[in-house]
């Protein structure tokens, strides 16, 4: 009777302790808003690539399996904002990567904002993003100092001295870099002599280009997406205009090369990575990984992507937990993260790091700077 009573109690025990080891094996599940179709899938294939690689380096977190739902949010705000809402109430997602671009951001962001769901954007650059959010955040700089960048090097290194802007309208990132850069140039002494507008998905430039002609600038400012830059590009070199062109982060696409060919050469843009400027352990091991699995060169999408992962893990890592209040005090702690876009911090759910300018050199990006904040 002594011997059944103590195996009773070795049962009960078992059956007390399973639930918890059951919960504990649980996987973790995050969610993946990204562009893999429409017109920025170039970005969002990259993006999930990087997040791959930085899944399978590190696919645990507090002991527990890394599990992710990806869903396409095709490259438009409304398929943006259900895919969020499906994340959120169907797949119960601990947080959230993505989306890219600032016009998916900022419609993603009110929904997980009142879901208190913790979203960090890899690419996102637009300040409104995060502006009085407290569950979104961002592992990239933002406009105000990507146009700061920019702008010095139009006044510097081209020595420019006037210059003409062609804004896509249509996109929030484009609008709000461009006034960034204007306001910079500006109080460098510089002077914005044209500013034209255009819309994604616009084929025909001429009469825009015309005007640009007619004002004589000393350089283009063109933060465009690649398709709108290269169309731009060969249509400025066919009519004549052959000042030189910078733009922004969105030029980092390898179809910008391909749709412009020879009339996008040296043109410079600012950015967040390359491998040429890789100064972590963690981005030289991510440059390395990347080109063994992929046959190729990382982009910025690809690298911010992985870094937002493991800002993300490192941040519950720290806090032993998943509540989301938990999450988004330790994403606000986040300081001097070695990512492999750089040493980043964490300020106002904001990322101060450094900017990287490349050019286009016979037909390839090539390394010209890093710049720090």
């Amino acid at each position: 009777m002594k011997r059944f009573a103590h195996l009773l109690c070795g049962l009960l025990a078992i059956c007390l302790l399973t639930p918890l080891s059951a919960g504990a094996a649980e996987p973790v599940k995050l969610g993946l808003l990204l562009p893999i179709t429409g017109s920025n899938a170039p970005y969002g294939q990259n993006a999930l690539r990087g997040f791959k690689l930085a899944q399978e380096a590190r696919p645990t977190v507090l002991g527990r399996p890394v599990e992710y739902v990806v869903v396409d949010n095709k490259s438009d705000n409304i398929e943006c904002s259900n895919a969020a809402s499906r994340l959120i109430q169907k797949d119960k997602v601990a947080a959230i990567v993505g989306p890219l671009s600032s016009k998916n951001a900022l419609a993603a962001a009110p929904l997980c904002e009142a879901a208190k769901v913790p979203m960090i954007s890899p690419w996102a650059t637009n300040p409104l993003v995060t502006q009085g959010r407290k569950y979104a955040f961002r592992v990239c700089f933002i406009d105000p100092f990507q146009g700061q960048v920019g702008a010095n090097y139009a006044f510097n290194e081209l020595k420019a001295r006037t210059a003409a802007l062609m804004v896509d309208v249509s996109q929030d990132y484009c609008v709000g870099i461009s006034g960034f850069f204007e306001r910079a140039f500006t109080k460098l002494g510089g002077k914005i002599v044209l500013k034209t507008m255009y819309n994604t998905n616009d084929q025909d430039f001429s009469a825009q280009l015309a005007a640009i002609k007619q004002a004589k600038p000393d350089i283009l400012y063109v933060p465009a997406y690649f398709t709108e830059g290269a169309l731009i590009a060969r249509q400025a070199r066919e009519l004549g205009v052959n000042i030189p062109m910078l733009g922004g982060d969105a030029s980092q696409a390898d179809e910008l090369i391909k749709i412009g060919g020879e009339a996008v050469e040296g043109l410079a843009f600012t950015t967040h990575f390359d491998e040429q400027g890789v100064t972590t352990e963690s981005g030289k091991a991510f440059v390395k990984n990347y080109r063994q699995l992929y046959n190729e060169a990382p982009d910025s999408c690809s690298a911010l992507t992985y870094d937002a992962y493991n800002v993300l893990l490192d941040a519950i890592e720290r806090q032993q937990s998943l509540d989301p209040e938990a999450l988004v005090k330790g994403l606000e702690a986040t300081k001097d993260f070695p990512g492999v876009t750089g040493v980043m911090t964490l300020v106002a759910h904001d990322a101060v790091k450094p900017a990287v300018i490349l050019h286009v050199d016979k037909g390839k990006f090539s390394f010209l700077t890093t710049v720090q904040p």
